[in-house]
């Protein structure tokens, strides 16, 4: 019976989706952005989303092994119950707060999701609690890739754990919806050689050891689909909460993504497992923006395109990434393959393409 209820509240979460004509999202971020410091911060963005078109935020909830609101969930495992700069207040509250009042939503992003720590060997705070909870290498090290350290997105702990902060804030929070990205579900490729995930992996094949390739199709797809197997259980237990919390997933592009960080975004769409899926379509040139978009269409299934709104870069820490006539036809080529909308990282670049943006604001 809980089946079937969540089956149907996705199913008319997805066709009032379909309804409305636009999704124009940013992602609104802690790092080279000030917005969550204050309340007036908060209220001068919103206003800025609000005059540009924008209808959705995705603001960041974890990152570096902290919460951008009071996580009890967070503290049980590191002792932090808040990023320090933020103690005292609760930026999420602040931030859903006045993006309802202009009719904008908010949906909470996880973004560092299995990653632990960055530029810390150790793995930081987490690994240090729970050194069990390590992604592993086939030569025994912890599993850093670009400057990330890694748990093992395959234990059981693990998994819980995120799911449990996830869980917080859907029922804490009046939030529109919960987004995972190229972090979460993810776990680089060179993962999966833990005692833990080599024990289960040889019990679903008659105790063989994992191929000692990490790049193995088998050894990749089994790692991948228990990825898959994880996001289905978190899109469950989200819509058993709140049925009508959207669950967006924002990728990386396929099948980089799941040939580098075991991400079947395809598969995720085919199982029914998120409502709105937003790759990373991150290019600097008009030319490769177009071919990386191509690509990514043809790997959808009939009525997918309804859920399909693609990352868009404008900013890269201080740099503006595209100019202004670039991003017009990035919108341009959206729009003529039938797209509805895209997410734009992140919310600084805004104030860089105001003028373009309300142009075509309702387009």
């Amino acid at each position: 019976m809980t089946s079937i209820r969540i089956f149907t509240s996705a199913l008319l979460l997805l066709f009032s989706l379909s309804a409305k004509s636009q999704l124009k999202g940013v992602w609104l971020t802690n790092v080279c952005s000030d917005v969550l410091d204050s309340r007036a911060n908060i209220i001068e963005a919103v206003e800025l989303c609000r005059e540009v078109g924008i209808n959705h935020i995705f603001v960041v909830t974890w990152n570096r092994a902290a919460t951008t609101y009071p996580s009890k969930v967070a503290a049980s495992i590191t002792g932090i119950e808040i990023e320090q700069r933020f103690a005292g207040r609760d930026p999420l509250k602040e931030l859903i707060e006045e993006s309802h009042k202009r009719g904008i939503k908010v949906h909470a992003w996880f973004e560092f999701g299995f990653s632990c720590s960055y530029r810390q060997e150790d793995g930081g705070v987490i690994i240090r609690e729970k050194p069990h909870w390590a992604a592993m290498d086939i030569d025994g090290k912890l599993v850093s890739k670009n400057n990330f350290q890694w748990m093992n997105a395959i234990h059981p702990q693990v998994q819980d754990f995120i799911i449990s902060l996830v869980k917080e804030v859907v029922t804490n929070y009046n939030i529109d919806g919960v987004q995972g990205d190229d972090r979460l579900p993810a776990m680089p490729s060179t993962g999966g050689y833990d005692p833990f995930t080599v024990e289960l992996y040889k019990s679903e094949h008659n105790n063989t050891l994992p191929p000692t390739n990490y790049r193995d199709s088998g050894w990749i797809n089994w790692r991948a689909g228990k990825l898959t197997e994880f996001l289905g259980r978190l899109y469950r237990e989200v819509k058993e909460i709140k049925p009508n919390t959207v669950v967006s997933m924002a990728p990386s592009i396929h099948p980089w993504a799941k040939e580098e960080y075991l991400q079947d975004w395809p598969q995720w769409l085919n199982k029914g497992y998120c409502d709105i899926i937003i790759p990373q379509v991150y290019r600097h040139t008009l030319e490769a923006y177009k071919n990386t978009l191509d690509r990514q269409l043809e790997y959808l299934g009939p009525g997918d395109k309804e859920r399909f709104y693609p990352g868009v870069l404008i900013q890269v820490e201080d740099s503006v990434i595209p100019n202004a006539a670039m991003l017009e036809e990035i919108i341009k080529y959206n729009r003529a393959n039938g797209l509805k909308g895209e997410t734009l990282f992140f919310y600084e670049g805004l104030k860089h393409f105001k003028e373009l943006l309300i142009r075509y604001k309702n387009l």
